[in-house]
């Protein structure tokens, strides 16, 4: 074991639960740390459901290509902790390497001095650290949970805030209506700071204005502040300053030009000098992986049936669920193949209402458990579940290596297109087994 990789399983010691929102413990171990959150650039603060990570994929990639500098905090991660840690530099990031990261976590293990902590806290408080010490230009920083007692709420004074796509997930954290989650997600709204309200339900909307008002923060509300479409193959970008003629997102999806239209909407706000060509290279040039990524080679490749099209996504809410479907369908009706969904969920996931968005869609579902410490659904359950919901042909597999055996026997009149999704872990696991890294 790496000595981070120690550090790391010692951490998830020092709390008895693996969540549990608050801010009084991180705020202590800062204070302890002399306060390295009042010590940070210009912070883009993003929550939501969905979409947060493929937003701040296109900031990053907007403002990388305008020369800038530019600290990145995501979570979760696929393979490897340092995948949470982006330090900026000039020509563009790099992410944290064992060394600096051990560093940091030993930092604040000492300053700790063995209290009770979550891992998201401790860890956010280490990133905090490295980014306090390592000049930059912008902070792009994601909530881990929620938004109001999120650990990275510690931060006073963001330059903007983001709220992406809001959907039924958590809720045993975060409440189970929509309206709660937004109030907690609204939580990351500071006074008089630029609010940019990503595509949302109109319940969603309600609860965000009202709390940005309260809040008196200056709105930029999608469909009401900002509009995009597709119009003649290019992304129209329009707001109040005028419209935008760009390329397409290099992510797939449809949903990605929600996101991108978020991502410029804020930088209009916070940067109005950012160039266009910046906008247009971040669009083509921004990557994030498990998030629709088309798998070309690998192990994965081998082993799935001659010349199949393979797609992974973390997708495992209903949300999700319905943007995958509907960019499954869109891909259908440019290039027709037969879809197959290898699907694996956690338990505390929706699972039925992720499926129930491929009936009449799929041809056959190959349910696999989520690997790891994560309990995971029995494939058993999740074929029953998808034949349920008007998926004829649904089996179970041990796992991902023996789903594409199976379906490497099945009858294709052409090659399929295959879609794994359903977890974020069992992506992580598809991109391990695919021999696949990620920098």
């Amino acid at each position: 074991m790496d000595q981070h990789d120690a550090i790391l399983s010692r951490l998830l010691t020092l709390h008895p639960k693996r969540i549990d929102l608050s801010l009084g413990r991180i705020e202590r171990l800062l204070a302890a740390l002399d306060h390295p959150e009042r010590k940070l650039p210009p912070i883009i603060h993003v929550a939501g459901t969905n979409g947060k990570g493929s937003t701040i994929a296109f900031l990053r990639a907007m403002l990388e290509a305008s020369g800038a500098c530019v600290h990145v905090y995501t979570s979760p991660h696929l393979l490897k902790f340092n995948e949470r840690i982006r330090l900026g530099a000039v020509g563009g990031g790099k992410l944290i390497d064992d060394t600096k990261l051990t560093e940091a976590l030993e930092r604040c293990e000492k300053a700790n001095r063995g209290e009770a902590i979550t891992f998201f806290e401790v860890t956010t408080a280490a990133a905090f650290l490295l980014f306090s010490e390592s000049p930059a230009d912008w902070l792009l920083l994601e909530t881990g949970l929620g938004g109001r007692y999120d650990a990275t709420n510690v931060i006073e004074g963001p330059i903007a805030t983001i709220i992406t796509s809001i959907s039924l997930d958590h809720p045993e954290f975060l409440g189970e209506t929509i309206d709660k989650i937004s109030y907690e997600k609204a939580g990351i709204f500071k006074r008089g700071v630029p609010a940019i309200i990503g595509f949302q339900t109109e319940q969603a909307i309600k609860v965000l204005e009202r709390e940005a008002y309260r809040m008196r923060a200056p709105l930029f509300v999608a469909g009401q502040s900002f509009y995009v479409r597709e119009e003649n193959g290019r992304l129209v970008f329009e707001d109040e300053q005028g419209l935008l003629d760009l390329p397409l997102p290099r992510l797939a999806g449809r949903h990605q030009y929600e996101n991108a239209a978020s991502a410029i909407a804020a930088l209009r706000a916070v940067a109005p000098d950012l160039p266009t060509k910046a906008i247009e290279n971040g669009l083509t040039q921004a990557e994030w992986p498990a998030r629709l990524q088309r798998l070309l080679r690998g192990k994965i490749i081998e082993l799935a049936p001659e010349n199949a099209e393979v797609w992974l996504d973390g997708g495992h809410n209903e949300d999700g669920g319905r943007v995958l479907a509907q960019a499954m369908a869109e891909f259908h009706d440019r290039a027709p193949r037969q879809l197959v969904l290898i699907c694996g969920a956690q338990t505390t996931k929706d699972v039925r209402a992720l499926l129930k968005h491929f009936a009449g869609l799929a041809r056959i579902v190959v349910a696999a458990p989520v690997e790891g410490e994560h309990k995971s659904w029995p494939p058993d359950e999740i074929a029953s579940l998808a034949r349920a919901e008007g998926i004829p042909v649904a089996y179970s597999a041990p796992s991902i290596e023996r789903a594409l055996e199976i379906l490497s026997k099945e009858h294709f009149d052409h090659p399929p297109r295959i879609l794994i999704a359903g977890s974020l872990y069992l992506a992580a696991t598809v991109l391990s087994i695919n021999g696949s890294n990620i920098d």
